[in-house]
């Protein structure tokens, strides 16, 4: 018999991006779950095809036996549901940044927000299978990563777990995003005319990602520079690191320091010294693709990540938790 996994957000991007995942899941049926009436999508079909919809209660989480629930929500959406879901003994995979952070201090002083549930903020386990695996199974909550910070920790945590990375000269991460991150929610910044032929920055040195590129990789704040960019197209990131190398005289010795940490993981792909990757090819999977170029000579060195920000980055590493949560095979349905 199938798990019922509820999804609240589901009109939202990488709700969406749920609805069609699990339908292809082998042990999960999608169950969409209504927090608030907003006049559009469903609304719009006669004859609407598609999971079995309910109102977003405790009650009706409860009556229709669903073991976990998606949270593809704003923060303070997430707040205020996750106690209420736990309590009616389901799991929870929160999809926003309400609970990544480690301590309410920290969540304040990056989000400018003050955290309403400090309890379960400690109790969330950082989804980062990669990374975290060893806590997932047995956790009742889990904070899935944001999209910028998975696609740099998995490039950057295993270059500073070896030390191959000269810390005192810093890390540049160039991270540019797909107008979907920002979620459907309209906004001017993120309108048809303002994005199409454009291209900026945002939130230079201060967006709310990097202290979770520090809690994986374990760099201070002072070593990493961070930088947002909009790309003017519907999905993907692409992460271009730059770092002086030490240790390493080639591509090929930072390529096997990737191979031995991912090893067993089945969501990385490697390219060959000097080849990276782009955005096509990650696009709709859940794989996170790496490249490596290197300068012996100055010891100029290059990494790029790239992943679909709605997948790896959102739904699909949702998934990929859920799996873990619910004792599936860490693939099931992502590949």
């Amino acid at each position: 018999m199938k798990m019922k996994a509820g999804i609240v957000g589901y009109r939202g991007y990488s709700g969406v991006e749920l609805v069609r995942i699990l339908k292809h899941h082998g042990h999960v049926e999608p169950v969409l779950l209504d927090h608030r009436e907003d006049g559009d999508g469903a609304k719009a079909l006669r004859n609407p095809n598609g999971p079995p919809r309910f109102p977003c209660t405790p009650e009706a989480v409860r009556s229709e036996g669903i073991g976990l629930v998606f949270l593809a929500t704003p923060a303070d959406v997430s707040m205020e549901l996750a106690p209420a879901m736990l309590a009616v003994g389901a799991k929870v995979v929160d999809l926003s940044g309400a609970f990544r952070l480690r301590t309410p201090e920290n969540y304040m002083a990056w989000y400018k927000e003050t955290h309403t549930q400090p309890e379960l903020l400690a109790e969330a386990v950082y989804g980062l299978p990669e990374f975290s695996r060893e806590g997932i199974p047995g956790a009742r909550l889990v904070a899935n990563p944001g999209c910028y910070p998975t696609a740099a920790n998995l490039a950057i945590a295993p270059l500073v777990e070896a030390g191959v990375i000269d810390r005192a000269a810093g890390i540049i991460c160039d991270a540019k995003s797909g107008v979907s991150g920002a979620g459907r929610k309209p906004n001017l910044k993120n309108s048809f005319c303002e994005v199409t032929e454009n291209f900026n920055a945002y939130s230079i040195l201060r967006h709310r990602h990097v202290p979770e590129v520090l809690q994986i990789s374990g760099l201070r704040e002072a070593e990493l520079s961070f930088t947002a960019q909009l790309l003017p197209l519907d999905r993907g990131i692409l992460e271009t690191i730059y770092f002086r190398a030490t240790g390493a005289a080639s591509a090929e010795d930072i390529l096997a320091v990737y191979e031995k940490r991912y090893a067993q993981e089945p969501f990385i792909r490697l390219y060959n010294p000097g080849h990276t990757p782009d955005l096509h090819g990650v696009a709709r999977t859940n794989f996170c693709d790496i490249g490596v170029v290197l300068d012996a000579r100055t010891s100029r060195a290059v990494v790029v990540s790239a992943i679909d920000n709605l997948v790896k980055g959102a739904a699909g590493q949702a998934v990929q938790n859920m799996n873990l949560m619910c004792g599936y095979a860490e693939t099931e349905g992502l590949l």
